[in-house]
């Protein structure tokens, strides 16, 4: 059976998600807490991939777990109908394999075609940046000592929603079949002490929303026009665009999926 499992992880241990051969990333983490776990090598499938540092508030993997052949597991000794016990055993026991950086939320069955990447609606980030020294954020966003403004860096986000072809904002020599995005959100606001971008769109290049905040701050700055907005996407050439911010100030917050690929 095909289970949805509902994540969240604090970035800074891992080198991003992807399993690596030589690293420690969050998908061999915790792939290699439900092979023990259930006893048999299991592997899981992310909905996407964040870079190293980057922090998820909200990620989705996809799973296969096969209950009646699973002894001493989670599944072992419960009625064939309580599906809802057994994924409700396994989400406690796996959280317990698990180091404090990765906590599972809800494991949820899914048809068996469903699909944690290519089954995405669409995908949302925030980018934090603060400005005042603050010892508890170091690690969790990005100190900007320099006086940011908000509304021409709004006026420049606003321009992102006009454009579908991104390749300026991609990371180079990425193996990708297309550079189009449909952004359907980029807004800036204030809270507290801290900038907060958030974007969404259907999908993302590897590194754009680093290499997006990278180029508003510019703008924000006063380095470069709002219109040099323009510019950097028609030219369609990353090093036309700003350098990509620092990957701690970047989470995963939102992941939406059709409901009709959700069993019950």
């Amino acid at each position: 059976m095909r289970y949805f499992i509902q994540l969240s992880y604090n970035g800074t241990p891992y080198h991003g998600w992807q399993r690596q051969p030589n690293a420690v990333t969050v998908q061999q983490t915790i792939e290699e807490a439900l092979s023990t776990l259930l006893r048999t090598p299991t592997t899981i499938m992310g909905a996407g991939r964040t870079d190293t540092g980057v922090h998820a508030r909200m990620m989705y993997a996809h799973v296969d777990i096969i209950p009646e052949d699973v002894n001493d597991s989670a599944f072992a000794n419960l009625p064939a109908g309580e599906t809802g016990a057994n994924l409700t055993k396994l989400t406690y026991k796996l959280n317990n394999f698990l180091p404090p950086s990765i906590a599972i939320q809800a494991i949820l069955p899914v048809k068996e075609d469903a699909h944690a990447r290519f089954d995405a609606t669409h995908r949302s980030y925030l980018y934090r940046i603060h400005t005042t020294k603050n010892p508890f954020t170091q690690e969790r966003a990005f100190y900007y000592k320099i006086p940011l403004d908000i509304q021409r860096m709004q006026e420049a986000s606003d321009i992102l929603l006009t454009y579908s072809d991104f390749e300026c904002f991609s990371k180079s020599n990425t193996d990708v079949n297309t550079y189009l995005c449909s952004i359907k959100e980029a807004s800036w606001s204030l809270v507290d002490n801290e900038y907060h971008f958030t974007i969404t769109a259907d999908r993302f290049l590897r590194n754009m929303v680093r290499a997006i905040v990278g180029t508003l701050v510019e703008i924000g700055q006063g380095k470069k026009p709002v219109s040099w907005m323009h510019e950097v996407i028609k030219g369609k050439n990353r090093s036309l665009a700003g350098a990509s911010a620092p990957a701690h100030g970047l989470y995963l917050t939102d992941i939406g999926y059709p409901k009709h690929i959700f069993v019950d």
